[in-house]
């Protein structure tokens, strides 16, 4: 099996909603980052030096490459990215060789011939 790693900065009010989403769409887990900061074409104001911006999340999905368009595009619709500016994006990356999803594997194979 081939995978591709999914990674999306998200609003940390979205996350669980994100999650959902991307699970219901194929992923088996997800990593996640607290914490994170962004900005993206308009900096952020400030009121007397405090930032004003809202906290960030990153996930990390490794999803197997015949899920992985379904679950980008299902993260994408459920975070609003395309139609509402500031909310996240997220990105499809190739993965060259992955290690400790073996357990996984089995239960991706049906999901997989489902798709092909």
């Amino acid at each position: 099996m081939r995978f591709k790693l999914i990674v999306a900065f998200v609003d940390d009010q979205q996350t669980q909603a994100l999650v959902k989403a991307a699970r219901d769409a194929g992923a088996t887990g997800v990593t996640l980052i607290n914490h994170a900061r962004g900005e993206g074409l308009k900096p952020k104001k400030t009121f007397f030096g405090l930032n004003l911006e809202l906290q960030r999340d990153v996930l990390l999905f490794v999803v197997e490459e015949h899920l992985a368009r379904t679950v980008l595009e299902q993260l994408a619709e459920t975070g609003q990215f395309d139609h509402t500016p500031g909310t996240g994006i997220a990105v499809q990356l190739d993965v060259e060789d992955v290690v400790g999803v073996a357990h996984q594997i089995e239960s991706l194979s049906g999901k997989v011939e489902e798709k092909l």
